[in-house]
């Protein structure tokens, strides 16, 4: 008979999609990760899922954003603890690293620096800073 908190042997072994990339050092913390799981913005071989509940096992490809790039990661290993990065690192293998990117001619520029403002010139008004959010990209946009 199974505890509460044992999962139902399923052929292989598997671990809950927001611990394992906690455990893998994408997320500070497991409820980030979850956060981003339950947003609907992880996809998980190819399939978009919405559950950080949701099982992983070695094999399984995960697609996500991670600050302005987006990871393609092959789960290598699962653990049982959330160790240093040098142990995190072999619990995956980047399928397309952010620094080829970024040498890639063809990707799309860096943001462009915020908005400076001259010393002594105070707060923006509520106009001003309309007119400084018009300006700047949205974070929203890919």
């Amino acid at each position: 008979m199974s505890g509460a908190g044992e999962t139902p042997p399923t052929g292989g072994a598997s671990m809950r999609l927001d611990k394992w990339l906690w455990h893998a050092r994408f997320f500070k913390t497991r409820t980030l990760a979850g956060d981003v799981a339950a947003g609907g913005r992880i996809r998980l071989n190819r399939r978009p899922i919405s559950k950080p509940g949701q099982a992983v096992r070695v094999g399984d490809v995960l697609t996500f954003p991670q600050g302005p790039h987006v990871r393609v990661i092959e789960i290598q290993a699962l653990s049982d603890r959330r160790g240093p990065a040098a142990e995190a690192q072999a619990l995956y293998r980047d399928l397309d690293p952010p620094a080829l990117k970024r040498a890639d001619p063809d990707a799309p520029p860096a943001p462009a620096p915020a908005a400076k403002r001259d010393a002594g010139a105070g707060r923006p008004t509520k106009r001003e800073r309309r007119q400084l959010d018009r300006l700047k990209p949205d974070p929203g946009d890919p």
